[in-house]
């Protein structure tokens, strides 16, 4: 179907409309030339000669990740009120809204400003917002501040590894998730989980090529 029928088929629907909700006569006029702007518009910036082709619309949705769900709730634990926050963040993100996962996560901050939870969220958050392959200062910061505000608790030190892999510093994440297995409780459900994980970064940078010696 061509774009004249179509807007010609338009039209006299809204005439219709206009009947049928009897709208005052005097309106009729601003109406019309509202429509008759459109229409004008229509034909000088687009293509009515130009058939009709049905579409449906795309929409594509990131599957969740139970895995690293299950292992962020066994790292952290759930229910609390930094919880919800993080959860927020988190679905936010996989939406693509990564300026409102940061958002959600100063929300949080604000009524737990020494939550180490939500400062390495932050830190993840940032990370994402700027494109996921450069630390930023603040998003440095936000680690550090994690970091510092839990420094006896794996969690800051594993997510902060997770961003060092994410933008190319393996060394760096293998100290810190030591570091995180340091602080995991021997009979953690999650201390094998990370130790695995250590193990596999460990085979990665051996399949890394070596800089030649000068």
């Amino acid at each position: 179907m061509n774009g004249w029928l179509i807007l010609a088929l338009l039209l006299i629907a809204i005439f219709g409309l206009l009947v049928m909700a009897r709208v005052a006569k005097p309106l009729w006029g601003f109406v019309g030339a509202t429509l008759m702007l459109g229409a004008a518009g229509y034909a000088w910036q687009g293509s009515p000669t130009l058939a009709g082709v049905p579409r449906a619309a795309e929409r594509k949705f990131e599957a969740p990740d139970i895995a690293a769900d299950d292992l962020r709730d066994a790292i952290w634990g759930r229910f609390t009120y930094d919880y919800a926050y993080a959860v927020a963040a988190d679905g936010l993100a996989r939406a693509g809204a990564a300026q409102a996962a940061v958002n959600a996560v100063l929300g949080g901050l604000q009524g737990a400003p020494n939550s180490g939870r939500l400062w390495t969220r932050l830190g993840t958050a940032i990370l994402a917002h700027d494109g996921g392959q450069v630390l930023s200062p603040a998003a440095r910061t936000a680690f550090a501040r994690g970091i510092a505000t839990a420094p006896d608790h794996p969690g800051p030190y594993f997510y902060y590894g997770m961003a060092l892999i994410q933008t190319g510093d393996l060394p760096g994440a293998k100290r810190a998730w030591l570091a995180a297995l340091a602080r995991t409780p021997r009979n953690a459900s999650y201390r094998e989980d990370l130790a695995m994980r250590l193990v596999l970064l460990d085979r990665l940078m051996a399949m890394r090529p070596t800089a030649p010696a000068r």
